[in-house]
């Protein structure tokens, strides 16, 4: 740890400093509690020892300006005048401990074995929490994802419920989090139940607990998914196949503001925010007699539509980078690149999978590819290329090289078309440079009116 000593004995800092770095800390002194502000003001300390008493400003005047500028600074009070109520009141303060002089070696290694336990824990919470915010970031800078992000701006901040709906991989768990995140609620719980994914006979159970004895295994009560999200956000996912007599039973839950328990008699009053998720067309489900109106006129007070990727291919790069830059680090792997003709493939692939199907891949290439660039090859072949390239019933039995070549003509010929032979404009779609795509063009043999 960097650990700072401010004393205005120079041998009580010289012995404090030599037993610090004999157990491999870095020490940095001062004589005076003006110097020891200034110290922390510049650089960063994981530990303070701080004399109280010391001529011109003393160690309790330090401690209150060193933890206003630093509220999580660890400061140890030392002195060989202390007495109870000085040491009461540096604790009030915010100081972490008081050791009296002359110090014992023991005591003061003890404290700061027992401080680096805590940074090392910090430490890691702070980086499981980095991973965490990093797993659920929404990337995209598209048109479309700027439309989403609008949508959550003036959402989050009101109670109103909200039906987020979207093909699977689309990120809708990640848009109700992030609505919780922005809303009144952000530090209070957060609750996902996965209808989907959850035996029918079981989500009334989840959703609402049950009490002892309600049926056969039930042990003892268990506290429902409502009662968790007291004050918080429940997040109803793939809200599209919930059960209709579990459907009627939630409506008149969210009518009447309370629920039962299964085999429950009392009443339980709430107050959460139900966020639906769904990638079921309701209005049809509804004509099929699958979902109830009336549920769904309850729930979808503020729809909001997640694009599919196919609808927001300028986002594939960001989404790209950021997928391999996390797993790369997660799995302890050396940062990757992708070359320019793979993100050409990328860009194109019709992703049914969405941004989930993309978040996979490029788990899969960060993890299997030992070089530091991914090319088109590697992408091919973790995409199947097969599945894609549609250029001819034979081209299952090509080479690789050339199924990819192939592939390439085609979609700078279908480019040419789209945008009527404008260079610019198709370099600017592919994400190219133009000296690249005239090099491309000619190697296909492609000119103005796409005949080759």
């Amino acid at each position: 740890m960097h650990i700072l000593v401010v004393d205005d004995d120079s041998n009580v800092c010289q012995s404090l400093a030599w037993l610090l770095q004999k157990d491999g800390h870095r020490v940095h002194t001062c004589r005076s509690g003006e110097d020891a502000v200034a110290a922390v003001d510049k650089e960063m300390f994981n530990l303070v020892f701080l004399d109280v008493v010391m001529p011109g400003m003393g160690g309790l005047s330090a401690l209150e300006r060193m933890l206003s500028r630093e509220r999580t600074l660890r400061v140890v009070m030392i002195s060989g005048a202390a007495d109870l109520s000085m040491a009461v009141r540096a604790i009030k303060m915010g100081a972490y401990d008081f050791l009296e002089k002359p110090l014992n070696p023991e005591k003061v290694q003890v404290v700061v074995n027992h401080i680096q336990k805590q940074e090392q824990v910090r430490a890691q919470v702070e980086n499981l929490q980095s991973i965490v915010d990093q797993e659920y970031k929404m990337i995209g800078t598209s048109a479309a994802m700027q439309q989403v992000y609008r949508a959550i701006e003036m959402a989050a901040p009101s109670e109103g419920r909200i039906l987020i709906m979207g093909e699977n991989g689309t990120g809708k768990e990640l848009v109700a989090r992030e609505i919780h995140k922005k809303s009144g609620r952000a530090n209070q719980p957060f609750i996902q139940l996965n209808c989907a994914a959850i035996p029918r006979e079981l989500i009334e159970s989840e959703l609402f607990g049950y009490e002892k004895g309600a049926f056969t295994g039930a042990a003892q009560r268990k506290t429902g998914l409502i009662e968790k999200a007291h004050g918080g956000t429940l997040l109803l996912d793939e809200v599209g196949d919930m059960a209709l007599e579990t459907q009627a039973k939630l409506l008149r839950v969210l009518q009447e503001n309370e629920f039962y328990r299964v085999g429950g008699t009392s009443a339980y009053h709430f107050d959460v925010r139900i966020i639906s998720a769904t990638n079921k067309d309701l209005q049809k489900e509804i004509s099929l007699g699958n979902f109830r109106q009336d549920l769904y006129f309850r729930l979808n007070v503020i729809p909001l539509v997640i694009p599919p990727l196919r609808q927001h291919r300028e986002d594939i790069p960001l989404l790209t980078k950021h997928f391999l830059t996390n797993y790369c680090r997660r799995n302890g792997k050396k940062m990757k690149q992708v070359t320019e003709d793979a993100m050409i493939i990328l860009q194109n692939y019709p992703w049914p999978g969405n941004v989930r199907e993309l978040k996979n891949i490029m788990e899969r290439l960060a993890i299997m590819i030992e070089k530091k660039v991914i090319d088109d090859e590697a992408v091919s072949l973790v995409l199947a290329t097969k599945s894609f390239v549609q250029t001819g019933d034979s081209d299952s039995e090509l080479p690789l090289k050339v199924q990819l070549q192939n592939f390439e003509k085609k979609i700078l010929k279908e480019g040419m078309i789209k945008h009527q032979g404008n260079i610019s404009r198709l370099a600017a779609a592919l994400k190219t440079d133009r000296a690249n795509l005239h090099r491309k063009l000619k190697q296909y043999g492609i000119k103005y009116g796409v005949s080759a």
